[in-house]
């Protein structure tokens, strides 16, 4: 029976190399989508992942029992034999396989091209080492506050393939530099990148071939929003011609930035008053330049300015985004999972007030933890590090403050409430990825959240 079965494999495998086929890398969320869209066209394809049980193997075998699925190490054939090949984000593009393709002249694309195809509404563009999600969501809420049926897509929630046929007026993208790497061809009617710090040097041959890797989402954009704040993305702009700005200084001409007045800060829009800083419901510095840049995008396209003011009022932000979880003892604790990188860290940091006891570590990613040494003694009481590259950043904070080890999240959670004073907060914000110990960053937070609230009394 077991040689049957093996034989029936190979000739199927046969059968597919013989065919014109798409491969399709990488079997996740957006690998899922590629099979559905391409599917629903009548193509051929197969599907590669080096893993050996790929997250979305049950649903593509029980959704596409005739599509072929080689898992484990790839096999360069399949690459080579293939008429195009579509990459899923996770998959880098430094992999033996996909540079021989790319050499033979075999199209290599990814699923957002894929859907620049298709696509007939407006699209917005949105990348960024720090804030793409707060910013995506925050900008389609303020669409849906002036009645215009948007999504937000790409890097968050749904993959846009399956959105395709929802007829949506306006889609708003995150879009990851691993995202950017595949994209070729997908006009924008607004870009922007929020900001650029070292993150994925894992993956890029230094800091800027990441930078330049971000800038791509420029390249067709019909208008560009800037980070004035942000040389590394201000200065490496070439071509596109800047449409607005966005600071957290007294901006300029048509710029949206903070303007003083009676003592309080507003938001503004040139020398018009929008709205006071302190009601907005997401705290930091960081999440102000968010809202500044959502406001910029939101008045290239014309969304009406009353109803980006009610959208940001009634925001209240993304779990794992600086998200307050309790109060004990005079003790505020923030679940800042998301800050996978140094840059993400810092501005959590130095955007809540008083001093800090940090909770990091994890996957460092390469990462370079120098900066966090400028700004620990201002801002950290201690530093709670846990995790593989846990001695990484202790290198950096020793002899600046207090430094414990822990074992688990519960270990962290109690040795940073024994270290936190009254009106300190304690902030999870890993400054790195969390696959040495969880499954994502989603579920670091929710260890977090869970500890927090079993163990702090």
């Amino acid at each position: 029976m077991l040689q049957l079965k093996v034989k029936r494999q190979m000739t199927r495998r046969q059968d597919k190399r013989n065919a014109i086929y798409t491969l399709v890398v990488g079997l996740g969320k957006t690998g899922l989508s590629v099979v559905r869209y391409l599917h629903g066209l009548g193509e051929c394809v197969v599907v590669v992942d080096s893993r050996d049980i790929p997250p979305g193997m049950k649903s593509l075998q029980e959704s596409f029992p005739d599509v072929e699925l080689h898992t484990g190490k790839f096999e360069p054939s399949l690459f080579s034999s293939a008429r195009r090949i579509v990459v899923s984000p996770g998959v880098p593009m430094s992999e033996t396989a996909l540079q021989n393709a790319k050499e033979q002249g075999i199209e290599i694309t990814g699923d957002i091209d894929l859907f620049a195809h298709e696509v007939a509404s407006p699209v917005i563009g949105i990348t960024g080492s720090n804030g793409k999600s707060t910013v995506t969501t925050l900008l389609a809420e303020m669409a849906k506050q002036a009645g215009i049926n948007a999504t937000a897509a790409g890097n968050i929630g749904v993959p846009v393939l399956d959105l395709l046929d929802d007829d949506y007026e306006l889609y708003v993208l995150e879009l990851s530099s691993f995202q950017l790497e595949t994209l070729h061809h997908l006009p924008m009617d607004v870009a922007v990148v929020l900001n650029i710090s070292p993150d994925h040097l894992d993956r890029y041959d230094g800091l800027n071939d990441y930078v330049m890797t971000k800038h791509e989402i420029y390249r067709n954009a019909k208008n560009c929003v800037v980070n004035r704040d942000d040389d590394l993305v201000s200065d490496s702009l070439c071509t596109c011609v800047e449409s607005i700005g966005f600071t957290m200084k007294t901006p300029l001409n048509n710029d949206f930035g903070i303007r003083e007045n009676d003592g309080v800060d507003w938001l503004c829009h040139g020398d018009k008053f929008l709205l006071p800083v302190d009601e907005i419901k997401i705290k930091g510095a960081h999440n102000i330049s968010n809202v500044l840049a959502a406001l910029a995008i939101g008045t290239v396209i014309n969304i009406p300015e009353k109803s980006m003011i009610e959208a940001v009022k009634k925001f209240p932000g993304l779990e794992h985004r600086t998200q307050w979880v309790t109060e004990k003892n005079a003790v505020s604790w923030f679940n800042d999972s998301k800050a996978t990188n140094v840059g993400a860290c810092i501005a959590a940091i130095e955007g809540l007030p008083g001093m800090q006891v940090l909770i990091a570590g994890g996957d460092a990613k390469d990462a370079d933890f120098s900066p966090l040494a400028e700004i620990a003694e201002k801002h950290l009481r201690a530093a709670v590090l846990m995790g593989r590259d846990a001695k990484k950043i202790a290198s950096v904070l020793d002899g600046i403050v207090t430094i414990v080890y822990a074992s688990d999240m519960k270990d962290a959670v109690i040795k940073a409430s024994e270290l936190a004073q009254k009106g300190d907060n304690v902030l999870l914000s890993p400054a790195c990825a969390s696959f040495d110990m969880y499954q994502n960053f989603e579920h670091r937070g929710q260890v977090f959240v869970d500890a927090v609230l079993e163990y702090v009394r």
